[in-house]
């Protein structure tokens, strides 16, 4: 058949071709799917990311704008024509700053700043700020970019990998960094088996609703597709990521209780699928009264959305020690407030994607994901199917922060490949994406704190109510992590603290970077300040006397060690006492704009609430004298592969590039767990120490030499060296063992914690970390506009085992709760896109300062701690005491938008 479409032709890095194409098509679309450039990513398909820029005839433009048609004639460079003749020097300058976190941004990015260093080669940091504004980052922070694009110029020879024994605590390059820069790093939707088929679904517009199908087979049938619905499901249609609450159907069944609920899937051949109105599919809507608030869903009479919970309830959280009441009623002074907070949307740049294709008899689904071993389980219910029978290899993820924890397209994948035989493919488009995923809960929180007369914390309430949406996804988490951690780091002898879970009809609401506690700590440190000036104290001076120390037990009973929030508050002293003095100068200059400073603090317990929690890690050396590190741990840009590495490496006594590192698969690596909680550094990094120390072992045992013996890496074996000489241990003669490996470890560590009681009384967490952040901010008391001028964060890692990767998250989170506090709201059906849905974008970030505290964990690895979700945690509160510092305006609700602002402003009496 003759193809009657317009020939066009461009010049793409270099090379000229013609393409066939409609001549509105996208130059993205042209790009990935016809010639297979998949490096030049698609976040958003409406130029509100910016990750799809690549330079049309030199300038950066979205291709994902772009018609093809206005290419013709034209010269196109893309992320794979920058490093054609080996890594740029932007290439190298990303790697060395660690400006790439997951790497999904990564390629917007450097088109943008090529464009720019082009025309101007020594840019100032404003001028970066200018040129890649229109390229959006969730992982970074940003700083790290712009330090990246202002220092290509200084040329430099990269750092040598440290020796052995120096890898924990050396800043090397992020190990699984090359591909990022390069573009040629595999996400959800860069691959796919060719001539795989397209799956898209049919989801709900309504938050509530009963359906039935109309003449679904004539319509497929008429449109050379298939469809498939819960019928079609061979197994348990309902998936949860704490089994005891599994609840979700993978397609609903007669009723849709959250608007974006997926009730069937179409998948045909791409010829097929493309173009095809999914408007005209034979279904109709019986719309229900949904029940959005946790307060309409507890009303008398209220629907049920799971008639084995009762009131709507999923689960109550609570932790209780002493007699609060009566020790408020003695309290010199008592401090109470209530708080709101919103849904927050993830806003990862990569939407969900993936593929899937039968290997034999085994199904294998290759898609973003944080959790590989709970997708592989999920779907093997959902698709009836024995776990051995499902694998999962995770692709890299372009962000997670949480929701990526849940299955989202891999049991529909699954289901059509396993249905058809068809490999398959599937791309939430932005969308898509937002409507159906999870989000941050929303909060309804109030509280009330009592302190002595000289300013000590004697008792606190806490009760919260947390909308939990449809499902229980991590509800649980959210409810029993939150009364642990409402205290904050802080000794309070009378404590009660409750958190509810309630279902609605609003959107599932799931895991974000800290499971609750961020809006916790935003109501306990907004009472902290007042607590502070009614006891005519210094608000880090209060703090200070009311932190918890080594030896002193926390709200649970636990008695905690390695305790770091003291070091962490010490340490932002001078520069506390600075911002005040530089604010009052500003004010007494300054009518219209008034700035303020704040400061909030953090903890959080690492892993899972008093739960097994188990990682596993196996090392082996081949025949041929390879060193494979097997860890599971996905890497969603927090750098996992690199620290675990640099654990494994100084623990074997070899250096870190010597080892080969075998990502997660289920297939061929041990179960590491999810990447949540930040668990990773903790527990996986203990069960990589544990596993190099015991093939350490087994070296020295085989070879007859003592501890401190030194080992070398030559062809084919290994030597290994102490003061009576050096054994040279050839491998070639050895037996290979079950994995393929002549020597061979595998160690599981599991962190010690013990369950909670009724009143939330035993050990739920074996490790926690600490941090506190000063934040300066300028409002403006006529518009209620806030911007944020410099945050300086102190966080205790314990140990630090790669500055620039922990850098890199502290910036990261503080740009999430900076997000969270001035302008991220989620509403369903008005904030489904990158364009009403606001995340903070370069111009938008301030100064940040970052101080890494050690203080030594005893359980930890090496003493390391977790720090990826605490860092987000000090941040928002921080800016709303700034807030109030400078205005007198008290925010109770967010995010503190400008009209929420300015109201409060006028409410404390600041503005007319």
């Amino acid at each position: 058949m003759k193809d009657d479409k317009p020939l066009i032709r461009i010049e793409v890095n270099g090379k000229s071709l013609s393409v066939s194409a409609d001549h509105g098509r996208r130059l993205s679309d042209i790009l990935r799917e016809d010639l297979g450039l998949v490096g030049t990513k698609v976040g958003c398909d409406a130029g509100d990311c910016g990750a799809c820029t690549v330079l049309l005839d030199g300038a950066p433009v979205c291709s994902c704008l772009t018609p093809v048609a206005q290419c013709d004639g034209r010269n196109i460079s893309t992320v794979e024509g920058l490093s054609a003749k080996g890594p740029t020097k932007l290439q190298d300058s990303f790697l060395r700053h660690g400006a790439a976190q997951c790497g999904i941004c990564t390629p917007g990015m450097l088109m943008a700043a090529t464009a720019l260093l082009a025309e101007n080669p020594e840019p100032t940091r404003a001028e970066v700020k200018d040129a890649l504004g229109g390229v959006l980052c969730r992982c970074t922070g940003y700083t790290k970019i712009i330090d990246a694009v202002c220092d290509v110029s200084n040329l430099r020879p990269p750092d040598p990998m440290p020796v052995a024994g120096a890898a924990v605590g050396a800043a090397i390059e992020r190990l699984d960094g090359a591909p990022k820069v390069a573009g040629t790093e595999i996400f959800g939707a860069d691959y796919w088996p060719q001539d795989a088929w397209i799956v898209r679904a049919i989801r709900s517009s309504h938050s509530a609703a009963k359906f039935t199908f109309g003449d679904i087979a004539g319509w497929a049938d008429a449109a050379g597709v298939q469809v498939f619905t819960s019928v079609d499901l061979p197994g348990r249609n309902c998936f949860g990521v704490i089994p005891p609450f599994a609840d979700q159907p993978a397609l609903a069944e007669n009723q849709t209780k959250f608007r974006g609920e997926a009730v069937a899937i179409v998948a045909g051949p791409r010829a097929a699928m493309d173009g095809l109105d999914l408007e005209g599919f034979p279904i109709e809507w019986d719309a229900l009264v949904p029940v959005l608030t946790p307060t309409q869903a507890q009303i008398a009479n209220a629907r049920q959305l799971h008639a084995e919970r009762p009131d709507n309830v999923l689960i109550t959280g609570r932790v209780a020690q002493g007699d609060v009441s009566q020790t408020l009623d003695q309290a010199a002074h008592v401090a109470q407030a209530s708080f709101e907070t919103a849904y927050v949307e993830h806003a990862y740049i990569e939407p969900e994607a993936g593929c899937a294709w039968m290997d034999g008899d085994v199904l294998v689904i290759q898609a973003c994901t944080q959790a590989p071993i709970m997708d592989r389980d999920d779907t093997a219910l959902v698709l009836g199917l024995p776990q051995d029978k499902v694998r999962i290899i995770p692709a890299a993820a372009g962000g997670g922060f949480g929701s990526k924890l849940d299955v989202s397209l891999q049991p529909l994948i699954g289901l059509v490949t396993l249905k058809t035989g068809h490999p398959c493919r599937m791309v939430y488009g932005r969308r898509e994406s937002m409507v159906c995923t999870t989000k941050r809960h929303p909060a309804d929180m109030t509280a009330r704190i009592g302190i002595d007369s000289d300013g000590r914390i004697l008792a606190m309430e806490f009760d919260g109510v947390f909308n939990t949406g449809a499902y229980a996804s991590w509800g649980p988490t959210v409810a029993n992590r939150v009364p642990v951690h409402a205290s904050g780091p802080y000794k309070t002898p009378a404590y009660r603290a409750e958190a509810v879970a309630v279902h609605t009809n609003g959107p599932v609401s799931g895991a974000f970077r800290g499971f609750g506690v961020p809006q916790a700590a935003i109501l306990q440190e907004t009472l902290y300040d007042d607590l502070a000036g009614m006891a005519g104290l210094d608000r880090l001076e209060f703090r200070l006397m009311n932190a918890l120390v080594d030896g002193d037990e926390t709200v649970c009973g636990q008695e905690i060690y390695g305790v770091g929030i003291r070091e962490c508050l010490e340490a932002l002293k001078l520069d506390w006492a600075d911002a005040l003095i530089s604010v009052a100068d500003f004010n007494s200059k300054s009518s219209d704009l008034k700035r303020g400073v704040g400061l909030a603090s953090c903890w959080y317990g690492c892993g899972n609430t008093a739960l097994p929690n188990p990682s596993t890690v196996r090392i082996g050396i081949t025949v041929e004298g390879e060193i494979c590190l097997h860890q599971g741990a996905t890497d969603i840009g927090q750098g996992s592969n690199t620290v675990i590495s640099q654990f494994c490496a100084d623990a074997l006594g070899l250096p870190v590039g010597d080892l080969t590192l075998i990502g997660p698969d289920t297939a061929i690596t041990p179960d590491c767990g999810k990447t949540s909680a930040s668990r990773q550094t903790f527990v996986t990094g203990k069960a990589a120490m544990l596993a190099g120390q015991a093939l350490r072992q087994k070296i020295l045992v085989l070879t007859n030499k003592g501890s401190g013996a030194k080992f070398g890496k030559i062809e084919g074996g290994l030597t290994v060296t102490d003061s009576a000489g050096t054994v040279t241990l050839n491998l070639s003669g050895m037996p290979q063992g079950e994995h393929g490996y002549v020597l061979m470890a595998e160690e599981t560590y599991d962190p010690p914690t013990q369950p909670l009681d009724e009143n939330g009384q035993g050990v739920p967490y074996a490790v926690y970390g600490y941090g506190a952040q000063v934040a300066e901010v300028e409002a403006d008391i006529q518009t209620g506009k806030v911007r944020v001028v410099r945050i300086i964060a102190a966080h205790d890692l314990g140990r630090v085992i790669n500055p620039q990767l922990a850098e890199g998250q502290i910036e990261g989170g503080i740009a999430q709760g900076l997000g969270m506090a001035l302008m991220e709201e989620y509403i369903p059906g008005r904030t489904e896109n990158l364009h009403d849905y606001l995340i903070p974008t370069i111009g938008d970030m301030p100064e940040i300062r970052s101080i890494l505290i050690e203080k030594p964990d005893p359980e930890g690895p090496m003493g390391a701690k977790g720090l990826g979700e605490h860092v987000l945690i000090p941040t928002a509160p921080a800016i709303l005491n700034a807030i109030r510092h400078a205005t007198g305006a008290r925010i109770d609700r967010l995010p503190a938008l400008p009209h929420r602002v300015l109201a409060a402003i006028r409410k404390a009496g600041g503005a007319i």
